[in-house]
């Protein structure tokens, strides 16, 4: 595939199973950046919508984790469209997803809702700007994970990206006493400092498990199965979501709840709405950019966004941007430039090596 085709053959074209999987395949340049869109709208704006739910009042944090999966049903209206396509081809075979990756997304919903519950009570503790370049350090473990999951190749820029954005990342744990929100302990800053840590821990290896997912499918695979898998995943994270809410009480809470919100009722049922569909957008992006690049390069995307969500809260709630967190971030853009140089490299490499063997058939 060129870097210049349309996304519409992103839908159609796949990946074989493992052993195809394993091979350096071209990249679908339009898919990814619509991905790559996809994941910025989510890493941006959905924590500062999470965390404007606590600032006027809200304190539900199993309500608050259930916006973070609970848009699904906005996947809904894409995969009715592409349905509708697919039976008017007659060409066309399967469109649902083989009965193994429906078992596997479930799995990986289960551990998306513990995520998305250890991410959301960490930041009750931490303001946006701090929670996010530490959830960067996803990028570490997702980096270990990968290695061990998926054999994933490392080159030097890969290595020299890691460090980078890894650097990054500690950098702003080196000073956050004067970060500390309103009414937080230090204990309750330090709990908040390490579920944030095991939340970026759990996701990277969430993401080379998504990746194994995709290579060890059996029919070919295209978008239309990873709206399905994110589809999928999502619900079954809502489900942890909404057990906990039951058993917690949450749903009775949440009218008393709305009426003392600082911003209004209303704007109450706005900001948990709002949240809900941009964090779908976070995750179905995540799992597009794994479809289209690798778990790795999702890591990596996500590690240069979340220092903007952190630039995005020092406007927003003028939340303090120090000397270390601009160190950080670019750090973080340095590390995102060298890992993108390097792809293009390789694929550069790539598409010369398969125009020579293309000339030597016609010889």
């Amino acid at each position: 595939m060129a870097s210049s085709m349309n996304i519409e053959s992103g839908l159609e074209e796949g990946t074989k199973s493992s052993e195809e999987s394993n091979k350096k395949k071209p990249i679908n340049w339009p898919l990814l950046l619509l991905n790559a869109a996809f994941m910025a709208i989510g890493v941006i704006g959905g924590p500062l919508l999470s965390r404007l739910y606590y600032l006027h009042g809200g304190g539900r944090k199993w309500v608050n984790t259930f916006t973070q999966s609970g848009g699904f049903p906005i996947l809904f209206g894409p995969l009715f469209f592409l349905y509708l396509r697919h039976r008017s081809n007659p060409q066309s075979t399967h469109f649902f997803m083989e009965s193994k990756l429906f078992v596997a997304s479930a799995i990986v919903g289960v551990f998306v809702g513990l995520d998305n519950f250890l991410y959301t009570l960490g930041l009750s503790y931490l303001p946006v700007s701090t929670s996010s370049i530490l959830y960067a350090t996803q990028l570490a473990f997702i980096a270990v994970f990968a290695r061990i999951i998926v054999r994933q190749k490392f080159t030097p820029f890969t290595i020299n990206s890691v460090v980078l954005m890894t650097l990054g990342s500690v950098l702003l744990g080196l000073r956050t006493s004067g970060d500390r929100p309103a009414g937080v302990t230090g204990k309750g800053y330090l709990f908040g400092f390490f579920l944030t840590l095991a939340s970026a821990g759990l996701i990277g290896l969430v993401w080379p498990c998504v990746e194994l997912c995709y290579a060890k499918a059996t029919r070919v695979l295209n978008f239309t199965v990873v709206l399905q898998f994110q589809l999928n995943v999502a619900a079954f994270a809502t489900i942890v979501s909404f057990i906990a809410m039951i058993a917690n009480k949450d749903f009775q809470a949440m009218q008393r709840e709305s009426r003392e919100y600082g911003l209004g009722q209303t704007m109450y049922v706005v900001v948990l709405v709002a949240g809900a569909v941009v964090w779908q957008f976070s995750f179905l992006g995540g799992l597009g950019v794994i479809f289209c690049v690798g778990s790795l390069f999702n890591g990596i995307l996500s590690a240069v966004l979340l220092p903007m969500t952190e630039i995005a809260a020092v406007f927003a709630y003028h939340e303090k941007f120090t000397g270390e967190k601009g160190m950080a971030l670019a750090l973080c853009l340095w590390g995102f430039t060298s890992y993108f140089y390097g792809e293009y490299q390789t694929n550069k490499k790539a598409k010369a090596l398969t125009k020579e063997q293309a000339d030597d058939q016609y010889k």
